[in-house]
């Protein structure tokens, strides 16, 4: 009940066309109980007295509430779509937002496949629920009310059998829908390992048929998939009970009245089209009652996704756990680390211990040693990706942690060995940093990473898609377009991650020259890094 009152915060700005819907539903509601009501004047009026009269009235009496009850489902079935729709677009954006902002520690612990199965399946779940689920308690809910009204005006001794059978129907879809919603959820995390799995397969699919692992990735999507589907058969299995119990629950109430009522009429206590308006009601009623069962499945599929998604949006974001309130102030002087001690998580034993480093400006400073020395540890604490267990990284003299992210992140260009691009155009790619660059600007950076000699030949230009993560480029050639989008965003502070790794011996001499191009003029930092031994004093760029 928590997850699902949490829903519905999110309704409220729709409220207007919520209460649009509550009328339309309201409407429909009363028109059914309209509908087992008139049985009565059909029954003893046309059939017992035989007025005629009646016989050409009621038939347009009839038509005209079919009329307005389908007006008014129209209007209930759209408002309620366009609620539940734009709900879930924005529990979605919201989700994604979060993500996007949440700390790198979180990122390197959950793997990419399983957040967007988090993004895209599990608010799903809540998409195909809630829409459906809100019609049914609005309209389902109102028109079992009503009709059980028309039920307690023929004759309240009868009605209160209904009500005394009602709680065991309620037990059978409370406990069914427990179990579907723990089935639920534990789809939706084969779900997020079945993504998971898929994006490493199809990322690294050349790895893959280069050392003959296909049938090694079949197995793996298998599992996976066999585990879902299992889960889902095991949910509908739980989800098939409820409907014969249920059937069986109310076949058994109807004997009852059927004896019951039956016993009236024989003694003249009730005319027969009170008793037949009175069973009209309640097979009328049973109607709502399968739909809000199998509306019950629903909603426990939308509570186990919802359940999913809230644990994500839980999570304290940088933001909500950034100490830094000042604008951090053009860097003039010195970066410093200052007896700095980081761990990784669940790690003994520290990638960093007692850091003490200078760096001032101008200076270009390379990190040489072994792989997992912790180079690119120590370069990932300057834009705040992590925090020092011990120590603190000083700019001006200024701890980083007390100034605003942001206005940090601004002054530091990154490019990694690991090339990020994005599936778009080149010119897009090389503007991330700065949306507002020119084209000018655009060409400039690219021919200062020498990079432009390739794009120049390419049939589109900056306008040439590259591809997901530029799959249409070389290694040296996604390098290069790393190297301009940082060139363009022209920082304080750069940080090179291998980045000329992929580059070959003559393009690597030509970017270097861009680069001690590019710190000539104001102070520039710059932290080359490289995993293998350099005879050269600054590093290999």
């Amino acid at each position: 009940m928590k997850t699902f009152l949490r829903i519905l915060t999110y309704l409220r700005d729709y409220r207007l066309r919520l209460v649009g819907a509550f009328v339309c539903s309201a409407g429909v509601a009363g028109l059914s109980a309209v509908y087992a009501w008139l049985v009565q004047p059909v029954l003893d009026e046309i059939f017992i007295e035989r007025n005629r009269e009646l016989l050409f009235l009621l038939p347009l009496a009839v038509l005209a509430v079919a009329l307005l009850k389908g007006a008014f489902a129209y209007g209930q079935g759209y408002l309620m779509s366009y609620v539940g729709h734009w709900l879930v677009a924005d529990v979605r954006q919201q989700l994604f937002v979060h993500i996007t902002r949440l700390p790198i520690r979180f990122h390197d612990a959950n793997a990419s496949g399983r957040l967007v199965a988090r993004v895209i399946s599990d608010v799903n779940e809540m998409a195909n629920a809630i829409p459906s689920v809100l019609k049914d308690i609005f309209q389902q809910g109102l028109t079992f009310v009503a009709l059980l009204g028309v039920a307690f005006y023929q004759n309240w001794q009868l009605a209160t059998i209904v009500i005394v059978v009602l709680p065991f129907s309620g037990l059978v879809l409370m406990r069914v829908g427990k179990r579907i919603r723990k089935l639920s959820k534990r789809g939706q995390e084969s779900v997020g390992r079945m993504a998971s799995v898929l994006k490493e397969a199809f990322s690294g699919i050349k790895i893959v048929k280069a050392y003959g692992q296909e049938d090694q990735e079949l197995k793996r999507f298998s599992d996976t998939n066999v585990a879902y589907r299992f889960a889902k058969v095991k949910s509908s299995q739980a989800a098939a009970m409820a409907s014969p119990i249920l059937e069986i629950i109310g076949v058994c109430g109807v004997l009852i009245i059927i004896w019951f009522g039956g016993g009236l009429v024989i003694d003249g206590e009730m005319k027969p089209g009170e008793f037949f308006s009175f069973l009209t009601a309640m097979f009328m009623a049973y109607a709502p009652i399968r739909k809000m069962s199998g509306a019950n499945e629903s909603v426990q599929r939308a509570l186990a996704g919802a359940q999913r998604v809230f644990s994500v949006l839980d999570l304290d974001s940088e933001l909500a756990k950034d100490e830094g309130k000042a604008t951090l102030r053009p860097i003039t002087h010195t970066l410093e680390f200052d007896n700095v001690t980081f761990f990784y998580d669940e790690a003994h034993e520290p990638a960093l211990k007692h850091l003490n480093l200078v760096i001032r400006a101008g200076e270009v400073v390379a990190f040489v040693g072994a792989s997992g020395s912790g180079k690119s540890t120590l370069v990932s604490l300057v834009p705040r990706f992590y925090r020092p267990a011990e120590g603190t990284v000083k700019i001006d003299g200024v701890d980083i942690r007390t100034v605003d992210r942001a206005s940090l992140r601004r002054q530091i260009g990154i490019v990694s060995q690991e090339t990020v691009l994005f599936d778009d155009s080149i010119g897009n790619n090389i503007a991330y940093g700065r949306p507002d660059a020119t084209e000018e600007d655009i060409i400039a950076a690219s021919q200062a990473a020498f990079a432009w000699e390739f794009i120049d030949r390419l049939p589109n230009g900056l306008n040439t898609l590259i591809g997901e993560n530029g799959l249409k480029l070389s290694g040296g050639q996604r390098q290069r377009l790393a190297i301009a989008r940082a060139i363009l965003r022209d920082p304080p502070i750069l940080i090179l991650d291998e980045a000329t790794s992929a580059l070959d011996s003559e393009s690597e001499k030509l970017v270097q020259q861009a680069l001690a191009n590019l710190m000539k003029g104001e102070p520039r930092w710059s932290l080359p890094i490289d995993c293998r031994q350099s005879s050269m004093p600054i590093g290999l760029w």
